[in-house]
Parts: structure tokens; sequence; C-alpha cells
């Protein structure tokens, strides 16, 4: 195992965040002696990986923003080829970010074509371009899949697939508590909390953070006992705070994990941009309205492409809409402050509803409960097989 060298990719937070669960699981089966390079941003920069630049200029959302970027990912790639070529990695993990990593993959191929290239996260043929699972097979040696209903799209096409768990869909041991996050924030114990999360991409939130605005301004001119609390991710941190500190309620922003955790179980209900967050927030018990906002000729575009009706991951699993889905022109204040004022108003349908999500995200866990370790048996067994580091006990992969 002397000298290995790991590669990883990882160019949007939530790519970042499995990229650092799997580097440290990855060291404690290989030893302290792996080095790992590649591209990543804050929490893969403190688990050793100095990227060659700044991921979050590749937080690109919609077909016709990602066309004029494509100077810059083409740029990019080439950076990310260079690293390669330069630090000779013996595998690359690509991690989610489908253009970006399809691209890279094409060019570590032409490099090396010996280099294994493992793809972390599938793309979402289930509601989108199917056609994908059939370049994906052609592209890389493995996948690792986050939930068991994607993997017979591509093992279809004869990619070795393995499920390994969504770490979404686990809750951390520091997640917090909600009395006593009412208690730091001089929250009556018996008012009703609003958690808002606007999201952790520019785009999202400038699409997002009106609409957001505006159901709060509504809902506490109808309810003035309310308190709202903005869960502020790291990447839009000074963005959020400076758009929606005028908001009426004021409301109390937070940043970090655990704070996040913490105000998820303390609110009474949730407004969230699509993403992660939502299965973390049904996980948290909390109820919640789901939003979501393209520009308009993407959107367009999403109408001819999307095979599905349903955005949060849990609604895709139960085939229907457990939470409400406010998306592109039913996403506007008026709509997201009368759904909102539903749940705030009828503790019986948030119960239900929290009961629901929960129930629908825990079947989606399948049982595995480290989902970072999961995926690091399945890379070591790969490279076992590849003869670069001593045989494990075989995890299917």
């Amino acid at each position: 195992m002397n000298g290995l060298c790991l590669m990883l990719t990882a160019v949007e937070p939530s790519a970042d965040a499995l990229g650092a669960g799997l580097i440290s699981a990855l060291r404690q089966r290989l030893g302290p002696q792996t080095r790992f390079v590649g591209v990543g941003g804050r929490r893969m920069a403190e688990e050793g990986v100095r990227s060659p630049f700044d991921p979050s200029s590749l937080a690109i959302v919609g077909a016709f923003n990602a066309i004029a970027a494509y100077p810059r990912v083409r740029r990019l790639v080439k950076a990310t080829a260079a690293l390669a070529s330069a630090e000779r990695p013996d595998a690359a993990i690509l991690i989610d970010a489908w253009g970006f990593n399809l691209r890279v993959g094409l060019a570590l191929r032409r490099q090396d074509p010996r280099l294994p290239l493992i793809k972390y996260v599938a793309p979402q043929v289930w509601a989108t371009r199917p056609g994908r699972a059939r370049a994906l097979a052609r592209s890389v040696d493995a996948l690792l899949a986050l939930h068991s209903f994607e993997a017979p799209f591509f093992q279809a096409e004869g990619l070795e697939t393995l499920v390994v768990g969504n770490p979404a869909l686990v809750v951390p041991p520091h997640a917090g508590d909600g009395h006593a996050f009412r208690e730091a924030q001089a929250i009556p114990h018996d008012a009703p909390v609003l958690l808002v999360l606007p999201g952790s991409r520019s785009g999202e939130v400038k699409r997002l953070i009106g609409p957001f605005g505006d159901a709060v301004r509504r809902l506490g001119e109808a309810r003035p006992e309310l308190r709202i609390v903005v869960a502020v991710a790291d990447e839009v941190a000074h963005e959020v705070r400076d758009r929606a500190a005028a908001w009426a309620p004021r409301p109390i922003f937070v940043e970090g994990e655990a704070s996040r955790w913490a105000a998820m179980r303390a609110a009474s209900v949730g407004l969230a941009c699509s993403g992660t967050v939502t299965s973390q927030l049904a996980l948290a018990g909390c109820p919640m309205v789901v939003a979501y906002r393209l520009d308009p000729l993407t959107y367009r575009a999403a109408q001819v492409l999307i095979r599905t009706p349903y955005i949060a991951l849990f609604n895709v699993e139960a085939q229907r809409f457990i939470a409400p889905e406010r998306v592109q022109g039913e996403c506007t204040g008026p709509v997201l402050a009368r759904d909102l004022g539903r749940l705030l108003d009828d503790p019986q349908l948030r119960e239900e509803q929290a009961k629901a999500q929960l129930e629908t995200v825990q079947r989606l866990r399948q049982g595995i409960d480290d989902p970072a370790g999961a995926a690091a048996d399945a890379v070591v067994d790969l490279l076992s097989r590849r003869g670069l580091v001593q045989p494990r006990a075989s995890s299917g992969l």
C-alpha cells in the first residue's frame, strides 16, 4: 500500500461532503500513508486535498447556463487532467456532477486507459435522459449508487453497480437538540418556528429568496408569534444574509451542520429548496414545503426531458406528494404561504406528514448505517482486484 494515491473530484457542496467522508473512511482502511489528491471544496480541504481551483465556479444549474459556461468547464477539465498527469493516481473517484465528471473521466481515460475510474453517485436517469446509463457504462469501471432503485438502470447496461447508501439519510451523532436550540435563541417552547433553507448555490438563492421572503412576510403578518430561522449554507452565507436581513419577521440566522440539525429539530415546519436537505428535514421529523425555480429557458427544456412529477427524494420513493412541491410558476409567496399556513395551523396534519416523510426515508436507507464506510469498502475491493491493495472480504463490487 505504500505510495498509494487516490484522486477524487467533487465540484458541488454535497459532493464535497461525500468526498470528505469517503477520504476519512478510506484512510481508516488503507492507512495514513495513502495520498489523496483532486478537486474539492472546504470539507475535502480539511481532509488534506489541495484543489487546483475553486470548484464553486462550477455550481451551474440549467442547460443554458451550462452552455454559456462551457469554455470555463473545458478549461477546468483540462486543469483536472493536468493534475492527474502530475500526481499519477492509482485510481480516480468522480463524485456526482454528471456533466463535469463525464468529461473528466473521458480525459483521464485518454491519458491512461488502465486507470480505474469509479463514479460515486448515479446520474438521475430515473428522472430524465435514461441514455446517460449507457454513456456512463462506457466511461467508467464501476458505479457506487446511493439508492437501490437506481441500480437496475446501470446493471442493465453491464456496469458494475453497488448500492452504498446515502449519508443524507443518516442522522449524525451531533444532530443537536431542538429544545436547547429554542432556549439558546430565546424562542418560547410553544411558539411556532418556520425554518427556511434557500439553497447552497447562488442561482438557487437568487431565484428563491424573493418568493421565500414574500411567504415569510405574509405568514408573519397573520401570525405575530411566528419565529423565523434561516439556515445558511457556507457557500452562499453572505448572499443569504444580505438578501434576507430585511425580512419581517426578522430572522435568526444559523450556520454549520450541527446548528442546522438543531434548528430542524426545533422547527414546526420547513420551507426548503429542493435537495439533500429535504431528506434531512424528514429525518429530523420536520414537515415541509419543497420549492424550486429554474431560469425560464431551462425549465422549458426540462419539461420535455423530465419523466417524473416529483423532486423530493421521499416523494419519488413514495410516488406521491407526501410534502407539497411548488416549482416554477407555483413557487410564489402567496402559494408558499398558503401551504405553510395549513401546516402551521393543523397539528394533526403536521404529525401525519412528518410520520410519512420519516417512514419513507427510513425505507430508502436500506438498513445501511454507514454509507461512507460502505463506499470505502467498495473502493478497496475494486482496488484489491486490481492488485493495488491487499485483498479484503468482498463487499459485492
